[in-house]
């Protein structure tokens, strides 16, 4: 084990996609903490790569971590499905992308401002700060900017003891 260590240097912080990875992680649970990429996503990049996901980040060799890196920025040009991908469709280009960081950030805000602005039932409840998706709003959601409503009781009458 010496040898090994040796002969290569351990690296504690991994740089790719310009986030920083924990070295001591394996690779599959430390792409994790880069913003767009999940479980499955970091599988495939990581058999597109030929790279053992088991493997400690900061065990990996430079070249390895170029083509990670490469996998994660681009990955329809090793060959991922459409299905995989976070943006399919997308609104201006009609491309299928792979958002990460801080651009999957700013093009959801943008999604948003669309939506209100075309006025859509999506977008006058995101304007109004009620759910989207569909859920129930009887007995959940009873915070609305910071002030909680709580149940409305009927007020007991006064001739009553």
């Amino acid at each position: 084990m010496v040898l090994y260590m040796a002969n290569q240097e351990f690296k504690h912080i991994v740089r790719i996609a310009n986030t920083d990875l924990d070295g001591n992680r394996k690779i599959a649970d430390a792409m994790r903490k880069i913003k767009g990429v999940s479980f499955s996503f970091s599988n495939m990049v990581c058999n597109f790569v030929g790279v053992d996901k088991n493997k400690k980040t900061g065990t990996l060799l430079d070249s390895e971590i170029k083509r990670i890196d490469e996998a994660v920025n681009s990955p329809k040009k090793f060959g991922a499905p459409s299905w995989m991908l976070n943006r399919r469709k997308d609104y201006d280009t009609g491309e299928d992308i792979h958002l990460l960081a801080s651009d999957l950030a700013f093009v959801k805000d943008n999604d948003i401002k669309m939506m209100k602005k075309i006025k859509s039932y999506k977008g006058m409840r995101h304007a109004r700060g009620l759910t989207v998706r569909g859920q129930r709003t009887r007995s959940n959601f009873r915070r609305n900017k910071g002030k909680v409503t709580g149940v409305q009781k009927k007020k007991a009458k006064a001739g009553r003891v």
